[in-house]
């Protein structure tokens, strides 16, 4: 008797069609990038060296990507175990986002090739931009021993797995010092230029905001991923993940709540401090306001209301509204609040080309990071490896 035919499983899925067209666009302009130069994607100038590629891809990203040391912290610093769960998708996310800054990094310098001279042939050590490439290079390094145990675990090479395994302890502090100085000075990267950018942004703290900013967006980031993977990648989540899950959404929503309100203040703090109340009455106090109350003050309250009321769903929601609201902090200190004193018509705007070209590096990180989960043991335990997990 003839067996019943199984269903084929078709690529011509609506993600893979969308994602394949933004990759297609993505290659064009890669190629007109490095062929014709970057005046003729951009729209940068003298007045505007920076754009959208550094100020969504390098900072956003590099911020959205904490929640790799904030979970490692948390699970085997802090011991809190049940967080364990969320380590691996975290690290995952973490490494792409990484590695995809670097590559976003390189369309902006147009000398890939040159990348590593900051690091091995530059003679400005005391630089903060060495102290950035220095250590996004290391911890780059670090987050990729800390994801290829799942890589061995899927190739079956158990003795590799067991070798890397001896200095995971190490990984993870090496990590954890390794972001707690980029995070932060990302941020100190801005008090160089105090005449650019906007007083309500620029403060003697920057260095303090980011990193803290850091913090609960690598938590927020943690919970909306677990809400993201749960709706398209459920089939891979095994029990003891999707129950522990939860736990870790109360945990860091919890956690996120009180760092906010902390934020929160210390920001006041710093209008004291540097006196900058009378710029509150202006249209950029009210877009300053529109910031921190609607982006951190008023989800810091309902991560609250979350937590009591164990509500996963808005937490989860919450968590994506922080995540906008990270997001909108690094674009105002990078693009939009600074060059605020030029005329409209100097200030920058990005191209469509640079929009899509940012489009096409999250696609990119977004197909990598389906085609490890749906393969290697990232969100579900490996019958070889229960420790692990």
């Amino acid at each position: 008797m003839s067996q019943p035919m199984q269903p084929v499983k078709t690529v011509m899925t609506p993600f893979n069609i969308i994602s394949g067209i933004i990759i297609l666009i993505g290659v064009v302009l890669t190629i007109l990038r490095f062929s014709k130069g970057i005046g003729a994607v951009t729209n940068l100038d003298d007045s505007n060296p920076w754009g959208i590629w550094i100020g969504f891809d390098l900072l956003c990203g590099v911020a959205l990507a904490a929640g790799g040391y904030v979970t490692c912290a948390t699970c085997y610093i802090f011991g809190l175990k049940h967080f364990k769960v969320a380590v691996r998708p975290a690290i995952l996310t973490a490494f792409l986002g990484y590695a995809l800054v670097v590559v976003a990094l390189s369309y902006d310098v147009g000398r890939p090739w040159r990348l590593p001279y900051p690091i091995f042939f530059s003679q400005g050590t005391s630089s903060i931009l060495f102290e950035v490439a220095l250590c996004v290079m290391l911890y780059l390094s670090v987050l990729f021993f800390e994801f290829i145990p799942a890589a061995f675990e899927w190739l079956g090479w158990k003795h590799a797995h067991n070798i890397i395994g001896k200095f995971s302890l190490v990984l993870v502090i090496f990590g954890i010092i390794l972001s707690t100085l980029h995070q932060s000075s990302l941020g100190a990267l801005f008090l160089i230029a105090p005449s650019k950018l906007h007083p309500l942004w620029h403060s003697g703290y920057l260095a303090v905001y980011f990193f803290i900013s850091s913090i609960f967006a690598g938590m927020s980031m943690v919970i909306f991923e677990h809400m993201v993977v749960d709706r398209f990648l459920h089939d891979k989540i095994d029990e003891e993940h999707d129950i522990q899950s939860n736990n870790v959404a109360l945990g860091f929503g919890k956690a996120a709540a009180f760092l906010m309100a902390g934020y929160l203040m210390i920001q006041v703090i710093g209008i004291a401090i540097d006196n900058d109340w009378k710029y509150l009455g202006t249209r950029w106090g009210l877009w300053y306001l529109f910031e921190m109350i609607g982006f951190v003050g008023l989800p810091a309250v309902v991560y609250g209301i979350g937590v009591r009321e164990n509500n996963i769903r808005l937490i989860q929601w919450t968590s994506f509204w922080v995540v906008i609201g990270v997001v909108l902090n690094r674009l105002n200190i990078s693009i939009v609040a600074f060059n605020w004193q030029l005329p409209m018509e100097l200030r920058y705007f990005p191209s469509w080309m640079e929009i899509m070209t940012t489009v096409f590096i999250i696609t990119v990180g977004i197909v990598l990071f389906k085609f490890i989960a749906t393969r290697m043991p990232i969100l579900h335990e490996h019958p070889d490896y229960p420790d692990d997990h």
